[in-house]
């Protein structure tokens, strides 16, 4: 099992740097690209998938449709050579963003499914 950093960067009860398996950190890393806006990172614009700023747009059949793929090309561009995406699933009702995704770890050949929410009250 390979121990990456723990995203957000944190200290473990040693004062170390705190450790997560490839799993989780491959989870920490598909939350980094959902929830960066284009542009928030100085020395990479183009990071991220700008999925916040649809939280208040209204939804449609449309904008779900629009959502998964913005997703989906996100996830390929930055993560594919980690992860296989197999599915992904946007729900936004009211100020809450949820996105499922199905994936594959490419090292591991594991199936993962994580939800991962925005917004609103939990």
């Amino acid at each position: 099992m390979t121990l990456r950093a723990h995203f957000p960067y944190q200290f473990d009860g040693r004062g170390r740097t705190r450790e997560d398996n490839h799993a989780a950190w491959i989870r920490g890393l598909i939350e980094q690209v959902l929830f960066t806006a284009p542009g928030e990172r100085v020395m990479r614009p183009d990071f991220g998938s700008g999925l916040r700023e649809l939280v208040f747009a209204p939804n449609s059949p449309e904008l779900a449709a629009t959502t998964q793929v913005l997703v989906q090309g996100a996830l390929q561009q930055w993560l594919g050579e980690l992860i296989e995406i197999e599915a992904v699933a946007v729900e936004a009702v009211e100020a809450r963003l949820t996105v499922t995704v199905q994936y594959r770890i490419r090292s591991s050949d594991s199936r993962q499914r994580e939800t991962f929410a925005q917004g609103g009250i939990a």
